[in-house]
């Protein structure tokens, strides 16, 4: 069966801030290096080899990977970069300290922002600095493909293109994928792949470095999920 290893990037320095990232290209803290560094150890003392390797066009994702890759000495596979991996863009959010923000909307309104699945923040000015029109990564992206904001859906959305036109492919194949990225990227994945309801994935969590494993048979229909503590 092909696998495919999803691990959301270890803790940031925004993490330890307690702000909203999202495109911003915050690197890891040093935790997060080692929470990464401990899920390479973890898949290799499980077994786990890969034939390729995705990732968001952010750094805390790729260093992920590639930390990952290089305690299974696999650092020579195809390490490729889609943007559509990236983490959910928070608008207006951007930068923000999460409590400051809760202490001036309220926490229902604050919950509905962070937490829901089709509730998007309040929209980033295109004037603004924040946007992803002014990073030089996307400087050859139409414009209509960069948000101002997005909902946990918008995200899902996105990603699940990425999936289908790039991993499913390999899976179909047998070949065995990790994806490091995002919490909210992996959150939206696993919604669809698992069927977890729009109700129900608010309170779903994907914890930094760990490892979701899932297994495929060759018609893509997964036949195993797990979590590699």
């Amino acid at each position: 069966m092909a696998k495919l290893v999803l691990v959301r990037h270890g803790k940031s320095e925004w993490n330890k801030q307690n702000r909203f990232t999202g495109w911003v290209d915050v690197d890891l803290a040093p935790e997060g290096i080692e929470e990464a560094r401990k899920a390479g150890l973890k898949l290799k003392e499980a077994g786990f080899t890969f034939d390729v390797a995705f990732s968001s066009y952010l750094k805390r994702a790729i260093k992920t990977g590639i930390l990952i890759l290089e305690e299974l000495d696999l650092l020579w596979i195809d390490h490729l970069k889609d943007w559509r991996f990236n983490e959910r863009f928070y608008g207006a959010l951007t930068g923000l300290n999460k409590d400051e923000v809760k202490a001036e909307v309220g926490e229902e309104k604050f919950l509905l922002y962070r937490r829901s699945y089709d509730v998007p923040p309040p929209p980033l000015s295109e004037d603004d600095e924040r946007h992803p029109k002014f990073d030089p990564k996307y400087k050859h992206f139409p414009k209509e493909l960069l948000p101002s904001t997005e909902s946990l859906k918008d995200n899902q959305i996105r990603a699940m293109q990425a999936f289908h036109e790039k991993v499913a492919p390999l899976l179909v194949e047998g070949k065995d994928v990790l994806l490091t990225a995002h919490g909210n990227t992996i959150r939206g994945m696993v919604k669809e792949l698992d069927g977890i309801s729009d109700e129900d994935i608010p309170k779903f969590e994907i914890a930094t470095g760990v490892p979701r494993i899932y297994e495929f048979d060759e018609a893509l229909h997964i036949k195993n999920v797990y979590n590699l503590d």
